[in-house]
């Protein structure tokens, strides 16, 4: 009996148990199906619009623009036939800085020394061996005084820089110079020839300009007029350069026109000399 009312106790106990076991199962499903739906329903962030085809059309368009313009600067009438700017055309470096006014103290002191000597030897009349022998004068005096008088103003004496020309400076100078004045010599020689007859006159028509200048002032001024004309016109050609082109496309195309009349009317029947050197 007692065994019998003890199994009756568990019997309870037991389905009650499983009762419960499902409904805690059941719930469970429940709270993750829930859980499921809402992750579902929840909103995702969506991902960013694809470009239209009218938006490919401008960008494509925008790049061949850009594309078709720097060629087209690159293919634009240059004065002189020059492809590089004209920084590298000046030779580039500290020079082409200083004619371009990269650094403006230093350009302006360059010119403001050239107008300097220019008024010295120019306006005020000074020569050259003349001044040189007075500033070597002056400068050999104060250094004399200031030397032998440290020990009685009781201050350091002057300290003079030992100067020295470097070997390699002088002999790459003297190639340039060399290299330059044989390919002078060989152009004049090519002109003499009488092979190009626009070159010639090209060449003539720069040295009857060059004597006019050298008529109407001496060496000096010419060198400083130069030199002026240096800091000034590549600064401004680089500023207004399209501009310039222009115009002087204009005038080539018009100085061309004019050449071929000229060539057909007058150059056409002057004999030329032979086109190579007869071999021996």
């Amino acid at each position: 009996m007692a065994e019998h009312a003890e199994d009756a106790t568990h019997k309870p106990e037991t389905l009650m148990e499983k009762i419960a076991d499902k409904l805690h199962v059941g719930g469970d499903h429940h709270s993750s199906s829930s859980s499921d739906s809402d992750a579902d329903e929840r909103p995702r962030p969506s991902a960013p619009p694809a470009p239209t085809a009218s938006e490919f059309t401008t960008a494509s368009f925008a790049d061949t623009a850009s594309v078709a313009a720097a060629d087209a600067k690159d293919k634009m009438f240059r004065l002189f036939g020059r492809e590089q700017p004209i920084h590298k055309v000046l030779g580039g470096g500290k020079p082409a800085d200083v004619f371009m006014w990269r650094n403006k103290n230093i350009s302006a002191g360059v010119l403001g020394g050239a107008t300097a000597v220019w008024i010295i030897f120019e306006l005020l009349g000074y020569h050259l061996l003349a001044f040189l022998c007075h500033g070597l004068i002056f400068s050999l005096g104060v250094l004399f005084l200031w030397s032998n008088a440290s020990s009685f103003i009781n201050k350091s004496p002057p300290q003079i820089p030992e100067v020295l020309i470097p070997e390699d400076l002088v002999v790459n100078i003297a190639l340039s110079t060399r290299h330059e004045i044989n390919r002078a010599f060989a152009n004049l020689r090519q002109i003499a020839l009488g092979r190009d007859i626009k070159k010639f006159l090209i060449v003539i028509a720069g040295l009857w300009l060059l004597s006019i200048l050298g008529g109407c002032c001496n060496f000096l001024t010419l060198i400083y007029i130069v030199f002026v004309v240096l800091h000034t016109v590549p600064v401004l050609y680089e500023k207004y350069e399209d501009h310039i082109d222009s115009y002087g496309e204009k005038g080539w195309i018009e100085v061309k026109k004019q050449y071929a009349v000229f060539d057909a009317k007058v150059l056409s029947k002057v004999p030329r000399g032979p086109l190579k050197d007869k071999k021996n």
